[in-house]
């Protein structure tokens, strides 16, 4: 744990500095040589001896105590009128008005002024004071390397840290800075933890200069662009928080916590309108909510983040982001849970329709999600372990990516200077910068901001000035070099081309898959028709061959039948001739004596 304490003391309150002066050497003491001393020494040869000739130092370093400065406003109202004229009442307006454009004074003071007037009309009309007389010179680009320092460190003034979960610059130049304060982990605040939120001065990290004290721990707090005195919280338990610091620490309104989401609001923003009290949140209940701040009574809209676009509760997935670009006040990005980003648009006939096109983005929730400010079609968006960017038109698939890191992402935003540029942070505490038209495979610069996980990113309007947010509530205060900061010689029609490049790559990727999946459809239909004609040869062939041998077989058992037979024919036949009838036999023996009287 990292002890820091800050001694301050007046400088009137130090001790005395002390002066020195020259004066002549004074004789203390007298010793006399010993001769007989001389007998106990040995002399030492060769004597090696050391001797340090530079200058002795020393460094004090004093921290005085700071000027306090304040600011105060003063509303001017409409003067010049009589003390019984109202300026607020017409009638009396006119009637003074005709009044005093009926005195001669009046015409003349007119006519006096009339030709004044002129005069300053023609020298305008003749001078352009606002020309511009070195456009036409091309600015040099330094060719110096991507860097960045640290200026200030801004942590958690509590004992009990919490991770600094959301960033916000004061509007009106970067002197401030509001960061709100929570722990996200479930149950892992206990009741000693501070529920404070605050506003820093980015100059003194000593005291923060302003204290939010909402109901709940702060997920999100945003700037009211419109009125630097105004902000807007989403807290822990899922209400919406309006402060106005020229009232105090304590929040103007909040919603009722019936009326509010049933999560932690993630992501508030506020909305362009004439009012400037408008503004929408999001969270991972699965709900998007619209107020407006003069009446925080119950939402004015809502929207369920169902992708079935059924507008069904129990099936919406839960928000982690929310995009808005002041340019199309009518459309807004969400980035969920389930790593899908869903593009809306609040203005549709139905609410079905209000969920314009779905973006299967990431394996995991959707951190970080912002258009481009120069190039509103492209997006940017963070979860996993990749930063993608997209075009509108491709819903299939990112057209740039980087690389899978090791460690998860956490955050990102786009430089608001320069549009090749983007910002990301992860849990290793690396912050990388990378610029896709140097390279687009490794960030162009990658900070080692500190030993723990970052979880907030935000840059400054002017883009030179960069804070990120820790889990230890640590807030770091980062300083951009001027090439990161600077925009580029002819960078946006780049960046222009890389993006039509990409996305026209997309494109014939893209329909090259659908041809190839439609092959395949085609070539699986044809196979099975196939086969069930094969199958149906095979049974033609197979029962043929069935008929072929059964027609064999019955051959050949009639063959055996009829060789059967004629064997057994043949059998009969040999047994009648081995039996000779009894006239045959008398026969042959007359025959045999006749033979045997002619020899004798």
């Amino acid at each position: 744990m990292e002890i820091v304490y800050v001694y301050t003391k007046k400088r009137n309150e130090f001790g005395r500095q002390c002066n020195f002066s020259d004066r002549p050497a004074e004789l203390h003491v007298d010793i006399l040589p010993d001769a007989s001393l001389l007998d106990n020494f040995i002399e030492k040869d060769p004597v090696d001896a050391g001797i340090q000739i530079a200058k002795e130092m020393s460094e004090h370093e004093v921290n005085t105590e700071r000027f306090e400065t304040e600011n105060r406003g003063i509303n001017h109202t409409e003067g010049g009128w009589p003390k019984d004229i109202n300026p607020q009442e017409i009638e009396q307006v006119m009637r003074f008005r005709k009044k005093v454009e009926k005195d001669e004074m009046y015409t003349n003071t007119i006519l006096q002024l009339g030709t004044v007037m002129e005069h300053c009309i023609k020298q305008n009309n003749a001078i352009n004071i606002y020309e511009e007389y070195f456009d036409d010179i091309d600015v040099e680009t330094s060719e110096e390397t991507p860097s960045a320092k640290t200026i200030n460190v801004f942590r958690d003034p509590n004992d009990r840290k919490r991770t600094a979960t959301h960033i916000s610059w004061f509007p009106d130049g970067p002197r401030k800075l509001a960061i709100a304060y929570s722990v996200l982990d479930f149950q892992g605040a206990d009741s000693d933890t501070s529920m404070e939120s605050y506003i820093w001065d980015v100059e003194n990290p000593n005291k923060p200069e302003f204290t939010l004290k909402p109901v709940s721990p702060l997920v999100c707090v945003e700037y009211n662009p419109k009125d630097s005195h105004q902000l807007l919280g989403g807290c822990y338990n899922g209400q919406i928080a309006f402060w106005d610091t020229r009232k105090g620490s304590q929040p103007v309104d909040m919603s009722p916590i019936e009326h509010s989401h049933r999560d932690p609001a993630y992501k508030t923003i506020w909305l362009q309108s004439k009012t400037g009290t408008e503004c929408f949140s999001a969270s991972s209940d699965g709900q998007v909510l619209w107020w407006d701040t003069r009446k925080m009574g119950e939402p004015t809209e809502k929207l369920y983040l169902d992708p079935t676009k059924k507008q069904d509760l129990s099936k919406s997935q839960g928000a982690m982001a929310l995009e808005y670009e002041p340019t199309i006040p009518t459309k807004f990005m969400v980035g969920t849970e389930q790593g899908t980003i869903m593009s809306c648009n609040r203005k549709a006939k139905t609410p079905a329709e209000k969920i314009v096109a779905l973006y299967p983005g990431h394996h995991g929730p959707v951190y970080a999600l912002q258009r481009n400010p120069s190039f509103v079609k492209n997006f940017l968006s963070v979860g996993d372990w990749t930063a993608r960017i997209w075009s509108e038109d491709i819903r299939e698939s990112s057209i740039m990516w980087t690389k899978y890191h090791k460690a998860y992402l956490t955050d990102g935003c786009w430089s608001p200077i320069r549009p090749a540029v983007f910002f990301t942070t992860k849990m290793d505490g690396t912050l990388d910068i990378w610029d896709i038209i140097f390279k687009q495979n490794d960030p162009t610069l990658s900070l080692q901001v500190c030993d723990e996980p970052l979880h907030s990113l935000r840059v400054q309007e002017q883009g030179r000035l960069i804070a990120t947010g820790s889990h230890s509530g640590t807030t770091t205060l980062l300083e951009l070099s001027d090439s990161l900061c600077t925009l580029q010689r002819n960078e946006k029609n780049l960046v222009s081309a890389i993006f039509e490049r990409e996305t026209r790559r997309e494109k014939i990727l893209d329909s090259r898959h659908r041809e190839m999946k439609l092959k395949e459809r085609t070539k699986s239909s044809q196979e099975k028709e196939q086969t069930e004609e094969e199958y149906e040869e095979e049974n033609l062939v197979k029962k043929a061959e069935e008929d072929f041998f059964y027609e064999i077989e019955q051959e050949m058992k009639s063959r055996e039948k009829k060789e059967a037979a004629r064997k057994e024919k043949e059998d009969m036949d040999k047994t009648d001739k081995g039996k000779a009838s009894p006239v045959h036999e008398e026969r042959e023996d007359s025959g045999n004596k006749e033979d045997g009287s002619k020899e004798e």
